[in-house]
């Protein structure tokens, strides 16, 4: 029933789903906790720059994104990040870049929820020894922050993992893009999806598993 799976690279290709979750789970914590602290700084510029983009970014299909990836900044800017005439390269880069984009919003509102479980006296009194705001965002509230949303940031990844399918649509050779070859080449589409969404539960379940243990041991115990 699976001996079509010899003719398949199914590794390879989940190996790059797990190479874009990676990536752009690292691109997004980092942007995303950029956005975080813009929203709650003392800068209205800032503050209404982040809270534009969340609003925005987060209502504009990720599929949509990629596309503009793909279409708009490489084969109209010619922007290929590095990649030069290596057009799968530049696809694959550019999906993360699309990835990190979509999902720093959603990261972005993770930390903001984790902020606001740090009890205010503790930022006063941060401030009252001669902290910098940027001091108490760094030694004090992210810290407690990010313990808080450990629950949420799991969700966020979980949807990460399962959103890279949609480097498909520009040719990235992941999991959903063999499931498609795999399709149109096999008459087994039960056996197909029932591959494919083993290989997507292999990667998800043991991460929600995993960062639900860990938000449980590092919850900020009040």
């Amino acid at each position: 029933m699976f001996d079509f799976l010899g003719r398949y690279d199914v590794l390879g290709a989940f190996w790059t789903t797990v190479q874009l979750a990676l990536l752009s789970a690292v691109g997004s914590l980092i942007w995303g906790t950029l956005l975080a602290a813009m929203r709650v700084g003392p800068v209205p510029l800032m503050r209404g720059f982040a809270t534009a983009y969340v609003n925005i970014v987060r209502n504009i299909p990720l599929t949509v994104i990629i596309l503009f990836s793909s279409l708009g900044l490489y084969q109209t800017l010619r922007v290929t990040l590095g990649a030069g005439d290596k057009v799968d390269t530049a696809n694959f880069r550019l999906a993360v870049l699309g990835l990190i984009v979509y999902t720093a919003a959603f990261v972005c509102e993770a930390i903001r929820s984790g902020i606001n479980t740090v009890p205010v006296g503790q930022a006063e009194a941060a401030r009252a020894i001669g902290l910098s705001f940027t001091q108490v965002l760094r030694l004090v509230v992210l810290p407690q922050a990010f313990r808080a949303a450990v629950g949420p940031l799991a969700n966020v990844l979980i949807a990460l993992t399962k959103n890279t399918t949609v480097a498909a649509a520009i040719g990235v050779g992941e999991a959903a893009l063999l499931m498609k070859e795999m399709v149109e080449n096999e008459a087994q589409l039960l056996a197909i999806s029932a591959v494919i969404a083993f290989g997507f539960c292999c990667l998800t379940l043991p991460t929600g598993l995993l960062l639900g243990w860990l938000g449980k041991k590092v919850a900020v115990r009040r």
